[in-house]
């Protein structure tokens, strides 16, 4: 869409607003609509402000980053959001069974996770290393900063909503809740892209309808479905996240066999194995951790 002229607030508006009719459906079809309603009626800040944090300024700061670089070094910088959701753990509590009841006590930053998660960033690094030096500071200024704020924001606003959701939503009416719920954000950003682009193309229309059902609705559902599975446990939650690491190697494909981009170095190359020794490192402690609570 950015080499194809369509400007980037659109990119992100028309991607959520396409995205609320199929999970409308889905939702419906479940016969769950009126739970997550009558919850959103409830609550409406709660549902708006967080659901804004992470749809909204999440994914307008991506396609903002996204007009400033190669698809395949964004897809890198974007790693930060591995380390991003451990250094968020002391924003979230645990429950705790003790002889006085139950206690809420605040949450620990994941060494082990971390430290894997830092891993993964040397990775992230090494790929980037090559394009910094031939990037000006513009370009880094407007690149690489707004998606370094888009990676705490996603988290913030999906494990936010994962608390105050709990066990009453399930992940379809949690994703419907937060797409409905951001769209006052998106309804602004479309006119500022009226004001400042115009309508958009045929073109982006398009690509925006297959983003909204590919990335949105199918990747989103996904994507929250395994952290939700992860029943809140910070080391389980690092290594779902750790996952987000894999679209580098499909966004250096993509961009190198049907755009025609620039390939990477062979810095870039021993960047992209690193990341994915360190997902399989994420991977293994989460099964050592499981076995030793069997065993235990």
């Amino acid at each position: 869409m950015n080499l194809s002229g369509g400007h980037w607030v659109w990119s992100a508006a028309l991607r959520f607003i396409f995205m609320a009719p199929p999970l409308l459906l889905i939702v419906a079809v479940r016969g769950n609509l009126k739970e997550l309603f009558l919850d959103m009626y409830k609550r409406p800040l709660v549902w708006v402000g967080w659901s804004t944090i992470g749809f909204g300024f999440f994914y307008s700061l991506v396609c903002f980053s996204s007009a400033y670089g190669p698809a395949w070094l964004v897809a890198s910088a974007w790693q930060i959001t591995i380390v991003a959701g451990s250094l968020l753990a002391p924003f979230f509590y645990t429950t705790v069974r003790t002889q006085a009841g139950i206690l809420k006590v605040r949450s620990f930053i994941p060494v082990r996770g971390l430290l894997i998660s830092l891993f993964i960033l040397a990775g992230v690094a090494l790929i980037q290393f090559q394009q910094a030096r031939m990037a000006s500071a513009r370009e880094v200024l407007l690149g690489i900063i707004p998606l370094t704020l888009a990676a705490f924001f996603y988290p913030l606003g999906n494990r936010k909503m994962m608390a105050e959701c709990g066990q009453r939503l399930d992940t379809y009416q949690r994703v419907l809740g937060m797409t409905l719920a951001s769209m006052p954000f998106w309804l602004l950003m479309s006119a500022y892209g009226l004001i400042k682009a115009g309508v958009p193309s045929i073109s982006q229309t398009v690509q925006s309808f297959m983003v909204a059902i590919c990335s949105g609705v199918i990747g989103t559902i996904l994507f929250f479905k395994a952290t939700d599975m992860t029943g809140g446990n910070l080391h389980r939650l690092a290594a779902v996240e750790a996952t987000q690491s894999g679209e580098i190697v499909f966004s250096l494909i993509g961009e190198v066999l049907v755009l025609q981009g620039v390939c990477p170095t062979l810095w870039s190359f021993a960047g992209m194995l690193l990341i994915m020794l360190g997902m399989a490192f994420h991977g293994y402690a989460v099964y050592g951790r499981q076995n030793s609570d069997i065993s235990g």
